[in-house]
């Protein structure tokens, strides 16, 4: 007798204990507190603004600016890798292969980014009408892009050979380079431009790339005087 009446105090005492342990957790679901308010800061001078629980993020949306610098840096890569294709047939400086080898895939890569960048947004990947390279898609024509070789530098370029070749070929892409990071600086100074989030991250690594290597090849350039 007095062996089941313990059995009954024990199962008293665990439902009693399971039932506390419940409650209480059903206690602290009921007093957790509530998300944290969103705010959004004021302009300088005036004060922050409470937003609903309900608002969401929402990405920048692009600009034609972005559009643009993306789809005039495809034309500029290309250029460039077109110059160091001249290469291996026009110079047997080692350095200038294993610079030129550097330049072209990392540039081809930008390139791969770019085009994909633009098809996913809907835009097409080249500024230019079809037919018609130099005219743009408004029919106006194409200003020519920051540091690009001209026609004529690019005919000396392809005549050259040996230590002269690698003279202009170092020049040339210094200068073309030098024209990539003013692209990348018109395009931040364009109100409300680069701030997708993507495109802002590829600029900022093409003008750091950019810079490493205008440094190299200027210091190249040294060597060979």
């Amino acid at each position: 007798m007095m062996k089941r009446a313990a059995v009954r105090i024990f199962g008293w005492a665990r439902a009693a204990a399971v039932c506390g342990f419940a409650g209480g957790w059903i206690q602290a679901q009921e007093t957790r507190p509530e998300a944290a308010p969103i705010v959004q800061p004021g302009a300088p001078g005036m004060p922050s603004k409470r937003l609903p629980a309900s608002t969401t993020g929402q990405a920048p949306q692009r600009s034609q600016a972005d559009v643009e610098f993306m789809q005039g840096m495809i034309m500029h890569h290309s250029q460039a890798v077109v110059m160091t294709a001249l290469i291996p047939s026009h110079t047997e400086n080692a350095e200038v292969h294993l610079l030129g080898a550097r330049i072209s895939r990392s540039q081809s890569d930008e390139m791969n980014f770019m085009k994909r960048w633009l098809i996913a947004r809907g835009e097409p990947v080249s500024m230019a009408m079809p037919g018609m390279p130099e005219m743009d898609m408004s029919g106006a024509p194409m200003k020519a892009m920051p540091g690009m070789l001209t026609p004529e530098q690019m005919v000396a370029l392809e005549n050259a050979k040996g230590a002269e070749f690698d003279r202009l070929f170092l020049t040339g892409m210094i200068q073309h380079h030098g024209g990539a990071l003013v692209m990348v600086k018109e395009l931040f100074d364009t109100p409300g431009a680069g701030q997708d989030a993507d495109l802002f991250d590829f600029a900022t690594d093409a003008d750091n790339t950019q810079r490493a290597e205008i440094r190299i090849m200027q210091n190249m350039l040294k060597e060979k005087r």
